[in-house]
């Protein structure tokens, strides 16, 4: 279930994807604002919500799994020398109020709480942007400020013990078809090959689509990519791969994805040509 206030981003009058901003869900699915769903413009869905295999995964979003202990991810928490475990830890990032609010995206405010406590105090920025008759592209970015008085640091499964699991940042859980889809950058290809590397882009192709993600600032472009494609299909950028990402009282982490989301199956040179039209108009 979800409240009214729930924006529907559009492009020439065409709706692409809704933005819910206070989302009903139970405090182990870390409750916050998410996308979904999002669509090509030729109306074909290209995120999931709550799937059987992961029901924390919440559309296109911003999750981490661990800010100084409390999981923002939603689901298990992985515990050095214990695995997965069920904790009481889970936080919620709550829409505090839109400063910007337009048919085709919106600057809007959130407060990270956990454990009766505001960590974080994030401004989102979305927008919606056609690129051609057959591709979109929507520009995230999100900045997270540290409001306690103390240092804060994120984490991930990966800093936490559990190699190649540095999930934790922008987050899109793609849909699941019959088909496991294929994924490839300028110059490799396969989950195995691309997981935890970095590259300017990245694309995941399904049937009928194509989504391309890309980091659009030299910090962002730093960070790897997580890369799910035969468990699940799912793109990420990962804040604290090999170690924490330490926060300062009072300073600001800032990240910027811009996602071409395309009808059809686009190879590399497509890709890489809508890919600099997003990011450099």
């Amino acid at each position: 279930m979800t409240t009214t206030d729930s924006p529907v981003l559009r492009i020439a009058g065409r709706p692409v994807c809704r933005y819910v901003t206070r989302p009903e869900l139970p405090a182990r699915l870390s409750p916050r604002p998410y996308l979904h769903p999002v669509t090509t413009l030729s109306g074909t869905a290209v995120t999931e919500l709550s799937p059987a295999d992961h029901t924390h995964h919440l559309g296109v979003g911003v999750a981490v799994p661990d800010v100084e202990g409390h999981n923002f991810w939603g689901g298990r928490t992985y515990v050095r020398d214990q695995g997965p475990t069920e904790l009481d830890n889970h936080g919620a990032q709550r829409h505090t109020a839109f400063q910007l609010r337009d048919p085709d995206g919106f600057v809007e405010e959130l407060r990270w709480v956990a454990a009766g406590g505001e960590l974080l105090r994030e401004r989102r920025t979305v927008a919606a942007t056609e690129l051609t008759d057959a591709a979109w592209a929507l520009d995230f970015t999100f900045s997270l400020t540290n409001v306690t008085p103390d240092p804060l640091s994120i984490g991930s499964p990966a800093t936490n013990g559990r190699p190649g699991a540095a999930y934790g940042g922008f987050f899109w859980r793609a849909r699941k078809e019959d088909d496991t889809p294929d994924v490839f950058t300028a110059d490799r290809e396969g989950e195995e090959e691309l997981h935890g590397t970095r590259a300017d882009w990245l694309a995941l192709a399904g049937t009928g689509w194509t989504l391309v993600f890309a980091g659009a600032t030299e910090q962002t472009r730093r960070d790897p990519w997580f890369v799910r494609t035969a468990e699940y299909p799912g793109v990420g950028s990962s804040l604290a791969h090999r170690e924490r990402l330490p926060i300062a009282p009072g300073d600001t982490v800032v990240r910027r994805i811009v996602t071409v989301v395309a009808d059809g199956r686009l190879d590399r040179d497509a890709a890489a040509a809508l890919v600099r039209k997003a990011v450099n108009q």
